[in-house]
């Protein structure tokens, strides 16, 4: 029985023993590990849900303690429970409204941005269309002076064609540097 229990057990490779001195070495440690078994899926823990500081404190609390002097020394416990109580409440008040403030002012400066943003991009806009605008109508002028030219140049070219042809201007020398 003795030779089955020792085939059962499995026989453990020896750990390397590592000495984390800083972050660093305590990081790649952790990176080797995970890149040992790169298809073994990652659990990523989920972020704990929010919860309130102080459970359901009550609004009025029911066992107002007098000043009277007949309070005897028993007493004291209740009230400093009930003191405790009463300041985490007004904790619980103060850090609710902070986070109220805070996320009111983050909603407001996230809109100003937006509406900033927006005023840039149509001032943009506008500019591009202006220019746009200007490029078109400097396009039809240089098409409407292109085409009026070749307009004239074909009612010219017809009044002088019942006309001779004038030669060349004999007037001209030739260029003593042009050696045909």
């Amino acid at each position: 029985m003795a030779e089955s229990t020792e085939k059962k057990k499995k026989v453990r490779e020896p750990k390397e023993v590592v000495v984390v001195k800083n972050t660093y070495d305590y990081q790649r440690m952790k990176l080797d590990r995970l890149m040992k078994n790169p298809e073994k899926p990652v659990q990523l823990p989920e972020r704990p849900k929010e919860r309130k500081a102080v459970p359901d404190t009550p609004d009025f609390v029911r066992n107002v303690m007098g000043s009277s002097a007949g309070a005897g020394s028993g007493e004291f416990h209740v009230y400093r429970h009930i003191r405790r109580r009463e300041y985490a409440r007004q904790k619980h008040i103060q850090i609710t409204s902070e986070k109220d403030k805070k996320d009111e002012d983050f909603r407001l400066k996230l809109e100003n941005n937006q509406r900033q943003a927006e005023e840039r991009t149509a001032k943009k806009r506008a500019k591009r269309l202006k220019k746009k605008e200007l490029m078109k109508a400097i396009g039809k002028k240089h098409k409407k002076d292109a085409s009026k030219p070749s307009q004239q140049e074909t009612s010219s070219s017809s009044d002088t064609s019942g006309t001779e042809e004038e030669p060349e201007d004999k007037n001209c020398t030739p260029d003593p540097t042009n050696n045909q």
